[in-house]
């Protein structure tokens, strides 16, 4: 099977990365799209995400509203902190069967080399890149790296959610109905965030 690894902190997930998991699912060449909540961005070692189990509970309620998207949690099971190149590496050991692409935003791929790893990812796996909008990208890709410039493109940030939530805004539309009551119920993000 052809799996697209689409990873991040979703701390929450929201509309933007639910789009992007349909799209993907419905629209390109894959048999399944695969969720997969990061424990720790090494990108990003001032920010403190909401518990691993909590993100992951919101990627499912997203996910059993997309046709062919999964939430894994592999990478909770590997060293922190994560590297892509090592998920990919393991995920291909453990699941010989399947072929494996990362899904990364065009704001990633800007600054992709500053990935552990990046140049074996390029010559080891497909790369998807969705954009965003301000994130645009010129020049020729190298093989294997495909930018979906046909993509609907959405520029909401999980760091918007989190400080609308803080703040006591209404954040319908930006999340999921479900997800919203789950960050209610659990208590999340209710101080301000940074």
């Amino acid at each position: 099977m052809k799996i697209a690894v689409y990873s991040g902190s979703f701390d929450p997930i929201h509309t933007g990365h639910a789009m992007i998991a349909n799209y993907l699912s419905q629209y390109c060449d894959l048999d399944s799209v695969w969720l997969m909540p990061s424990p720790l961005n090494p990108l990003k070692k001032d920010s403190t995400p909401a518990p691993d189990n909590k993100r992951l509970q919101m990627c499912q309620i997203v996910a059993r509203k997309c046709r062919n998207v999964e939430v894994s949690d592999f990478e909770f099971n590997l060293p922190k902190p994560s590297f892509t190149y090592r998920t990919l590496c393991e995920l291909r050991d453990a699941f010989p069967q399947h072929t494996f692409s990362l899904v990364i935003g065009s704001d990633n791929w800007l600054c992709f080399d500053k990935w552990r790893d990046y140049d074996k990812i390029i010559s080891e796996f497909q790369i998807l890149i969705y954009p965003r909008p301000g994130y645009e990208i010129s020049g020729t890709l190298p093989a294997g790296v495909i930018l979906l410039d046909n993509a609907p493109q959405a520029l909401i940030s999980s760091t918007f959610i989190r400080n609308g939530i803080a703040e006591g805004k209404n954040m319908n539309f930006f999340i999921d109905p479900e997800v919203s009551d789950y960050i209610k119920i659990n208590e999340l993000y209710d101080r301000k965030c940074n």
